[in-house]
């Protein structure tokens, strides 16, 4: 492990989790649950009607997500509350699309640059 600036490389294994969890929200779907569940929790009905997904797809993403730990959920009478509670995703979430957002807006002409690995 190499010492830069007073970060120590993370194990092998922390990289692996960490690549994981961005693979998950790569997907501009996930990314938008998780988005709106860090503003608040939610059911899977009303994740549907926001991100305008289908049910099935927004209960297959969210499984997904659970299974990786961003996301959690809870039951509610009959149904399933969603949501994040872990501050550290939802500030690197909020921090992300926070920031390209008000990028497009200071310049609406300008396109967002698509990245891929």
């Amino acid at each position: 492990m190499t010492d830069v600036d007073g970060f120590e490389d993370p194990p092998a294994e922390v990289l692996a989790e960490a690549a994981a969890s961005f693979g998950l929200l790569a997907s501009p779907a996930r990314l938008h649950i998780v988005w709106a569940l860090a503003q608040g929790e939610s059911d899977v009905t009303g994740l549907a009607e926001r991100v305008g997904g289908a049910l099935p797809a927004v209960s297959q993403h969210l499984t997904k997500l659970k299974l990786a730990g961003l996301v959690r959920s809870s039951r509610d009478g009959r149904r399933m509350v969603y949501f994040v509670d872990d501050p550290d995703v939802v500030a690197v979430v909020r921090m992300m699309v926070g920031r390209l957002a008000a990028r497009a807006a200071a310049a609406p002409s300008r396109t967002l640059r698509r990245t891929g690995a």
